[in-house]
């Protein structure tokens, strides 16, 4: 059974004027266990498809199963079993962690000792012992992230939705996030589906993902099928005194472009592990000096689709 399954999912929003089309049909099966990440520039939908997967609004149209029931009917059965943490957290300013905490746990159902567990639990694991008692107005950006993160898992959810978990925070926090976010995954066995602006954090979480455009999925797949499907191969650069005749390495199995420079090349190749001996039977009348290999991140896929 996979955790999510969306079938022609489409959504509008009446503007002034006009009526703007989010969401266009979009399918996609999420597997239960997995981190699922969903790409996209601003503007794409990606918000508004996790609202609707963690049933904050309901498609004009197409079909939703999350963990198996269909979310339009059951929506109040999905959500004891789901949970979710925004980049934007809003709690109620004048109370502390741990009365917000606490709070969103009664909403939840959990009370006496279940609700005093779960909170020591989901502070401890957010690491926010020295901010219990601090009203949540005074806390850093990047703390009150965390107590978005530990309200996320007071239920133990089965599926764990994150919008931007690292939006505004700084390099380090942001680190410590994901180390966060990856210790959840880990410990609780749960799934994850996150959206995010920060690719080197969806290659470093992700198992697939999905990338939007104008409200259309235009991709999916790992981060590497994904690399493949659009052919952008490993760059290598190869330095060089002598003649060398470029089109001999065009003709090489597995070569996508050529980019000759005086006394240098660089090769984009399918698969830079076969490329190098062929490459160096390709300089036969000319001596190699230097060889690089760049290989392309998450980065460069988004764009490529972005385009």
């Amino acid at each position: 059974m996979p955790a999510v399954r969306a079938d022609k999912i489409c959504k509008s929003f009446r503007g002034l004027f006009a009526k703007k089309e989010v969401l266009h049909q979009v399918s996609l099966s999420i597997e239960m266990g997995e981190v699922f990440g969903i790409l996209g520039p601003n503007g794409a939908g990606k918000t508004t498809l996790v609202s609707i997967f963690s049933t904050l609004i309901r498609p004009d149209c197409g079909s939703l199963e999350i963990l198996g029931r269909d979310a339009m009917k059951k929506t109040h059965a999905i959500r004891e079993r789901i949970n979710i943490s925004s980049g934007n957290p809003n709690f109620p300013w004048s109370l502390t962690v741990r009365e917000n905490l606490n709070h969103s746990a009664m909403l939840y159902g959990l009370y006496g000792r279940d609700l005093r567990r779960a909170v020591d639990e989901a502070v401890s694991a957010f690491e926010l012992e020295p901010h219990a008692d601090s009203k949540f107005e005074t806390l850093s950006t990047g703390t009150k992230q965390r107590v978005s993160l530990a309200k996320s898992i007071l239920n133990r959810p089965e599926i764990l939705f994150l919008d931007e978990p690292t939006s505004g925070l700084d390099p380090d926090m942001a680190m410590k996030t994901r180390s966060l976010i990856k210790k959840i995954y880990q410990e609780q066995e749960i799934t994850v589906v996150l959206t995010t602006h920060y690719m080197p954090e969806a290659e470093e979480l992700c198992d697939r993902i999905a990338f939007l455009r104008e409200g259309r999925l235009i991709a999916l797949g790992s981060p590497g099928e994904l690399k493949r499907a659009l052919k952008i191969g490993d760059r290598i650069f190869v330095e060089y005194e002598g003649e060398l005749d470029p089109t001999m390495l065009r003709i090489i199995p597995g070569v996508m472009e050529v980019r000759p420079s005086p006394g240098r090349v660089e090769i984009v190749f399918d698969r830079s592990e076969r490329a190098v001996s062929r490459i160096i039977k390709a300089f036969e009348g000319a001596d190699i000096l230097d060889i690089g290999v760049d290989q392309p991140d998450l980065e460069d896929v988004f764009l490529e689709l972005a385009r």
